[in-house]
């Protein structure tokens, strides 16, 4: 399943679409950054609720498809810049972690 794909069937809010084609095959939950470097996959939809600059640099370290930002987060700008620069799709929902996994789980 596609990123583009993944918004339509989970009613996410796109932040940043640099790659709606990227292949989603998994998913992975965590907060703490160094975590999720060793332990996400590549093509991972990464859930958090983490917000700061550094998530674009883990999701290019570990290839994952995505960033789902749970909860209601949102990005500052310059959040969303370095994204963009990257390559890194970052969608959101107000829904918390376990909720879009389950969401997940059902079209993945």
């Amino acid at each position: 399943m596609t990123v583009e794909q993944l918004i339509k069937e989970c009613g996410l809010k796109t932040v940043v679409l640099a790659d709606g084609s990227r292949e989603v095959t998994g998913a992975y939950i965590g907060d703490l950054l160094s975590w999720v470097m060793g332990r996400a996959n590549q093509g991972d939809a990464w859930i958090t609720i983490m917000s700061n600059v550094n998530i674009a640099a883990v999701a290019a370290l570990a290839d994952t498809a995505c960033i789902i930002l749970a909860e209601g987060v949102e990005l500052e700008n310059d959040v969303i810049e370095v994204a963009l620069n990257k390559g890194i799709n970052i969608l959101a929902s107000a829904e918390p972690a376990y909720e879009i996994a389950v969401k997940l789980s059902k079209v993945l």
